[in-house]
């Protein structure tokens, strides 16, 4: 069964809350960062040559030497880390989840509201090269 957007609004939040990251208050503006951080560390695997849907797993090795996979290790013995694109968008997802589960935003609705708003609009609207 999924989660309606907001469930995972209040997941990403709790989740967030359970590991400290509230245990003192961000500013907005610490939080849009945060945001554009990931979306930073998204380009920079873009410019290193990563594709779009590129995805590896960082493991810790018993010599503590990380390794880069291109598939989990089953028997691994700590979580792996998936690495790449994908994962940075999903990165800018929780986070964006996260302060709108801080701040109590409706992002559902808010998400259908601009949805149904972004159907009216011209063709490329806003003229604008990028």
């Amino acid at each position: 069964m999924s989660k309606s957007i907001n469930e995972l609004v209040n997941d990403a939040h709790t989740n967030a809350v359970s590991k400290g990251w509230w245990d003192e208050d961000r500013s907005f503006g610490e939080i849009i960062a945060l945001i554009h951080s990931e979306a930073s560390e998204a380009l920079e695997d873009y410019r290193a040559g990563k594709q779009p849907t590129e995805v590896w797993y960082e493991v810790k090795a018993p010599s503590g030497k990380v390794l880069n996979l291109s598939t989990p290790l089953e028997w691994a013995p700590e979580p792996q880390k998936p690495c790449g694109i994908p994962s940075e968008l999903a990165d800018i997802v929780i986070r964006v989840f996260d302060a709108c589960g801080r701040y109590g935003i409706d992002l559902e609705q808010a998400v259908k509201e601009k949805m149904a708003y972004n159907a009216t609009r011209p063709q490329r609207h806003g003229g604008k090269v990028l």
